[in-house]
């Protein structure tokens, strides 16, 4: 496993360093093992704004040959903002390792190289699968993204679809968790 430590608003310490590295070892025992050690960054950050209850932020992104995981939570130590993040990225990473071996059950070479999980690692997961409860079919207006997230604050909602004016492309405007708005365009291949 690569680990990568980044602090924004934050000195990175060594002791931060290790117990990442600690906590993001069991991780590496959950994921399936790869021809190349998945990339993992851990990003750490400290909001200034006194109002925030947990301004301490561990991000942790997972980068593997089959999936992206990320996981992010807040806490008031930086510590158990990691300690967080790992154990719900370790869930993660559990349920990604159980779809693929159910979606590869024909296929021994792929089951031998998912050892079986470690007795300690073993998370029960008792939230069934996601599937698909409602279908949305609606009218794309051109706008502009600044339009789009007009609508998207009028309605409410943490996401709007839309077609830029500018471009014709589809595109998404959303909600970020610091108040923000972020704009999702897609790249032409």
């Amino acid at each position: 496993m690569q680990l990568q430590v980044k602090g924004k608003n934050i000195p990175v310490t060594d002791a931060l360093h290790e117990h990442a590295e600690r906590k993001l070892q069991r991780l590496a025992k959950v994921l399936p093992q790869w021809d190349e050690p998945p990339l993992v960054e851990l990003e750490l950050s400290v909001e200034r704004n006194p109002k925030i209850d947990r301004p301490q932020i561990a991000e942790i992104t997972v980068r593997t040959k089959g999936t992206v995981l990320r996981a992010c939570e807040s806490a008031t130590d930086m510590y158990a903002a990691i300690d967080q993040a790992s154990r719900k990225l370790e869930r993660q990473a559990v349920r990604y390792r159980e779809r693929r071996r159910k979606r590869r059950q024909g296929s021994d070479h792929e089951l031998e190289r998912m050892a079986p999980l470690p007795d300690d690692l073993v998370i029960h997961v008792d939230e069934p699968a996601p599937s698909l409860v409602k279908r949305k079919e609606f009218a794309l207006k051109p706008m502009s993204s600044d339009d789009a997230a007009l609508h998207m604050d009028m309605l409410h909602h943490d996401f709007f679809v839309f077609r830029d004016a500018d471009s014709g492309e589809v595109n998404v405007v959303y909600r970020r968790k610091n108040g923000g708005f972020g704009l999702i365009v897609p790249l032409s291949a």
